[in-house]
């Protein structure tokens, strides 16, 4: 499959965010990275999570949230990357230019978050509600979202690592308070960030799985998913 990668610029308000968009072939559907906790576009985790989506035929759009001088700050002082609603308005605004024809397509889009940006794109999932089809969230800290979390139209898959405890009885307690079509995945004998051998690729194959049911097949093609 050929894949056609692309260094963008995204202004969002009165900023300008660096991004990296590859497109597979004959693409329609878009997944949305929101990085959290320091990391970014260039973050090892993720983009080996995105080249197996783009194996499946998913365009992926790996963004930083923060710009250079934010994150040499956010280095520094760690309070931006905690600053959720700064983070989904972020998110929106991609999510806003994308949907508005950004680069001359029209996406079905879903997004995939980690730790601190796992709970931005809930908040943002809930605002925009007609442009999200689909949410992962991957060692996240979607109880952060709060109120939002019960406005989620999107169907969302939070995975977690066995060994991660702290952050499986948060995400136990989001998954509570969600509506939406969901479901809660634990890794065997993976940590917080999935170093173990093999426990990204289960990461991988289990978003993979969700975003291809819920992007790619028509709804009238998709089996009962389990609540």
């Amino acid at each position: 499959m050929t894949v056609l990668d692309s260094h963008v610029r995204l202004p969002v308000g009165h900023v300008t965010l660096d991004g990296d968009l590859s497109v597979p072939n004959g693409a329609t559907s878009l997944v949305l990275f929101a990085h959290g906790s320091g990391s970014g576009r260039l973050s090892p985790r993720n983009v080996q999570v995105a080249r197996g989506l783009q194996e499946a035929g998913l365009a992926t759009l790996l963004f930083d949230l923060l710009t250079q001088d934010e994150g040499a700050e956010d280095a520094f002082t760690g309070h931006l990357r905690f600053d959720i609603d700064l983070l989904a308005r972020r998110l929106i605004g991609v999510t806003d230019l994308l949907a508005g024809g950004f680069g001359g397509r029209h996406w079905r889009m879903g997004y995939f978050g980690a730790s601190t940006g796992a709970a931005a794109a809930l908040i943002a999932a809930s605002l925009r509600p007609d442009a999200i089809q689909a949410v992962v969230s991957r060692g996240g800290r979607p109880d952060l979202a709060g109120s939002a979390l019960s406005a989620v139209q999107a169907p969302t898959l939070l995975i977690v690592g066995e060994f991660d405890r702290v952050v499986i009885d948060l995400n136990r307690d989001a998954f509570e308070r969600l509506w939406c079509v969901k479901r809660l995945d634990v890794v065997p004998r993976a940590t917080h960030l999935f170093e173990e051998p093999g426990a990204l690729e289960e990461v991988t194959r289990l978003a993979r799985g969700w975003f291809e049911h819920y992007l790619l097949k028509p709804a009238e093609h998709r089996p009962t998913a389990a609540v």
